[in-house]
């Protein structure tokens, strides 16, 4: 799963390869933003955490990973 966080007033992106899946990320940044918790915490696939202040997300995109091809053949 990757999830890419935009964080205000940083002019890059935070992009989080995570194992969680899309539903598990959707409730982390609800609870976040809801006010539960005070910060979306996620965990990358090599077991590292990030935190983020909820009241600092500007977005976050949620897309499953693509597998990436070798070779030259046709799709």
């Amino acid at each position: 799963m990757e999830v890419k966080v935009g964080v205000q007033f940083a002019a890059r992106e935070l992009t989080v390869e995570s194992a969680q899946t899309a539903a598990d990320v959707e409730k982390a940044v609800t609870e976040a933003l809801s006010g539960k918790t005070g910060v979306l915490t996620l965990v990358d696939e090599k077991g590292r955490r990030i935190v983020v202040p909820a009241d600092k997300l500007a977005y976050v995109e949620i897309a499953e990973s693509e597998t990436r091809r070798v070779g030259f053949s046709a799709p």
